[in-house]
Parts: structure tokens; C-alpha cells; sequence
């Protein structure tokens, strides 16, 4: 059986087969130039298979907080006109309409617009669901709308840079003080140890059957730690506190904020083990914009705030939040999800002392052949030494 990490870069990779099943959609055609159009229907292609709508569902971390945000922030919802943009399977749409929303409009590129239409149809639910099957920037509607919901995020937050389209829907559509969930994002990372996973993919090659195999082990290097890789680690592995490489206030971001990020980092070593690699994960939060923002302190509008820490490590922010705050998070603390985390496996592990300082800088950029992969360059120094990584998220 193959793992969850695996199994969904198969399913991005396979091409759908139209299932014969006609609805009647307002389908609109993209308007951008021919090298994103080729991207994107590659992008969207992916999302027309059922396997990814399954496992993102399956989360029930993912999708009980979406559910008990829109349930919390009813008052928002109900009699209200609200938009999905990456509608899917229409799930988060039906939850809305629960909540008492007036008008839903599910936008959906893929194919599986096709199928939400039945969904919609089969739960009485086509005169307030109204699947709209284009690109959220093509579409067309007559009204402004009040609520913006969303599950955009990729691996490391921004990989597949949906986001921009939420901020293209945010601007063009959402009324003056409407309400967007999710609302804030943070990306962490941290140093990591996994001896486990560097005993099975490359000192294996040391021994194999009685036979060595060394000769192997350069080759196994590169092609298991070249590009990111998707696993679930635990809070165990993680060799320092985070650090936070970038907040957004789904509120005010620009989409020129997105295109490259750079950030400096200090991490102090609470422990002796060896450094394998560095781990990134995010936190989104469900809650109001910033009502008195300030660079050390801000209010939230639910009475929630955000403090800046310093525990030996450079851009940590430890959110204090009240009971009415939901926060999706996908760190090595918390229960596992569909995102798990994203590692950067470096060629050769570190051994690090306690109270040893690792620091650097780390740049998360969109990739100029397809704006939906992202670069990675880590800039990493200790012990003396430093060193560069570099690798692709595609």
C-alpha cells in the first residue's frame, strides 16, 4: 500500500477520464496569457480526480475546523451571500449553506464541478449553491458578497499559490468589513533529527543481505533528499523552538507579497543529536482582522492577541488566544493531517550540541516557469561551517 504522501502526488499526476455525467453549469473560459493556461490546466486537471477530494475530506482535522468555523461565526453567515473559491466537492458550501447562508457561489475550475452540481441537486440545495465552473479571475457575478471561504493552502502554506486567487476574490467582490476564513496564516520551521528515516533509506545500503553496498548511498542521497519531501514527524524529532518565517492577515495581503519570501532565523539546539534537515509547517487561524495593530502586540477582534517571544530563536510569535479562536494547525505537536510536513533533508546530518546555535536565512519563491511550484534556498550556519541548500516543490 502506498503512503498518504505518495499516494497524493499519484493522484496529482493522473489525468481524469470524464465520467458522462452532464449538468447544467455556467461554465467561463480562462482569459490569461498561454503560458499560465497551461499551468493551470494542468493544476486544475489534478483536482478533477475523486482520490484528492477523498483524502482532503477524510482530514477530519481539516474539516471539522471549517465546519466549527462556519458554525462559529453564524451571525456572519446566515441571510448573508457568501463565496468558495476551490469549491471541490461543494462540501464547505453545503456547511455554509447550513449555517443559513442566503446564496453560495461555489467556484470550481475542475472538472469535478460536475459532480458538485448533482451533490447540490440531491441534497435540495440548487436554488442557494450555485456551481459556478471556471477560474474564480473569469467568472462573473451581479453582487457583492459577505462572506469569502476558502481552503487554499498547499504544502508549506503557499505551494500551488491559491492564495492569490482569494485575494483577487477578496478584492473585487467582498464588501467592506466581510468576514474571510481562514483569516490569518503562519509558516514555522524548526531544525529536525530522524535517525529512523536516515537508517532505512540510506545506511540500509550499508548491508543488504550480507552484500555492501555502499556504492549506493551517494545516488540514494540525492534522489531521497533533493526535493522536499512529505512526512509526518513528531514533536520528538524537533531539535529547537520555532521560528515564524512569515504571518499574513488574509485581510491585507497582496499577491506581491506571496511571490518570494526571505527571512532570517536563530535557532539554539535544547538538545545533542544529529541535524538532518529543517522542518516547515502553518497554523491558520479562524477569526476577525486586526482591530489595533501595533508591531509588538495587536488585538484581534474576537479578544484574541499575538505576542512577539524571544526563546533563543529569531521571528517567534506564540499566539495567546482565547476559547473562541479556531486554529487549524499542522505542526509535529498536533494530531497529524493531510499536509503532514514538509522536509528539507540535508545530504549530510550535523552532529549538534546542546545550546549550539544553527542560524541563516531561508527564501520560499514562486518559480517563474510555473508560479505554482516554489523554490526553496536555505542559507544555513554552525559549528563553524555553512552551507546552502537548494530545491524545488513541485
Amino acid at each position: 500500500m502506498e503512503d498518504e504522501p505518495q499516494s497524493k502526488r499519484r493522484l496529482l499526476q493522473q489525468k481524469h477520464t470524464a465520467a458522462g455525467i452532464h449538468a447544467p453549469l455556467r461554465v467561463f473560459h480562462p482569459s490569461s496569457s498561454p503560458r499560465r493556461e497551461d499551468a493551470d490546466r494542468s493544476y486544475f486537471q489534478s483536482y478533477s480526480h475523486i482520490g484528492i477530494h477523498e483524502q482532503m475530506i477524510k482530514d477530519r482535522v481539516r474539516t471539522d475546523a471549517y465546519r466549527d468555523a462556519i458554525m462559529r461565526h453564524q451571525n456572519l453567515i446566515s441571510d448573508k451571500v457568501v463565496m468558495d473559491v476551490g469549491c471541490g466537492t461543494g462540501i464547505l458550501s453545503i456547511f455554509c449553506a447550513q449555517a443559513g447562508a442566503r446564496r453560495v457561489y461555489a467556484v470550481e475550475a475542475s472538472e469535478i464541478a460536475i459532480q458538485a452540481e448533482i451533490v447540490m441537486r440531491d441534497n435540495n440545495l440548487s436554488d442557494k449553491v450555485i456551481i459556478l465552473h471556471g477560474r474564480v479571475e473569469d467568472i462573473e457575478i451581479e453582487e457583492k458578497v459577505d462572506v469569502i471561504i476558502s481552503e487554499w493552502m498547499g504544502y508549506i502554506l503557499l505551494y500551488e499559490s491559491m492564495l492569490t486567487s482569494v485575494i483577487f476574490a477578496r478584492d473585487k467582490w467582498l464588501k467592506p468589513g466581510g468576514l474571510i476564513l481562514p483569516s490569518h496564516a503562519t509558516i514555522y520551521m524548526a531544525p529536525f533529527t530522524y535517525d529512523e528515516m536516515y537508517e532505512s533509506t540510506i545506511n540500509f545500503w550499508r548491508n543488504v543481505y550480507g552484500i555492501n553496498m555502499s556504492a549506493m548511498i551517494p545516488h540514494a542521497k540525492l534522489c531521497a533528499f533533493e526535493e522536499p519531501a512529505i512526512e509526518t514527524i513528531g514533536g520528538e524529532n524537533i531539535l529547537t523552538w520555532p521560528s515564524e518565517i512569515k504571518y499574513l492577515d488574509c485581510f491585507t495581503v497582496a499577491a506581491r507579497d506571496l511571490e518570494s519570501i526571505t527571512t532570517e532565523y536563530r535557532f539554539r539546539s535544547l538538545v545533542q543529536a544529529p541535524l538532518h534537515g529543517f522542518a516547515f509547517w502553518f497554523d491558520v487561524e479562524f477569526n476577525g482582522p486586526a482591530v489595533v495593530p501595533s508591531e509588538s502586540h495587536s488585538q484581534l477582534a474576537d479578544g484574541s492577541s499575538s505576542f512577539n517571544l524571544s526563546n533563543g530563536s529569531s521571528h517567534t510569535k506564540k499566539r495567546v488566544k482565547s476559547d473562541q479562536v479556531i486554529v487549524l494547525s499542522t505542526s509535529p505537536e498536533e494530531a497529524p493531517t493531510h499536509w503532514q510536513q514538509t522536509l528539507l533533508y540535508l545530504y549530510e546530518p550535523i552532529e549538534v550540541k546542546q545550546d549550539q546555535i544553527i542560524e541563516g536565512s531561508v527564501t520560499l519563491a514562486q518559480c517563474k516557469e510555473n508560479s505554482r511550484f516554489m523554490n526553496i534556498q536555505l542559507q544555513y550556519r554552525t559549528g563553524g561551517q555553512s552551507f546552502v541548500k537548494e530545491s524545488v516543490l513541485r
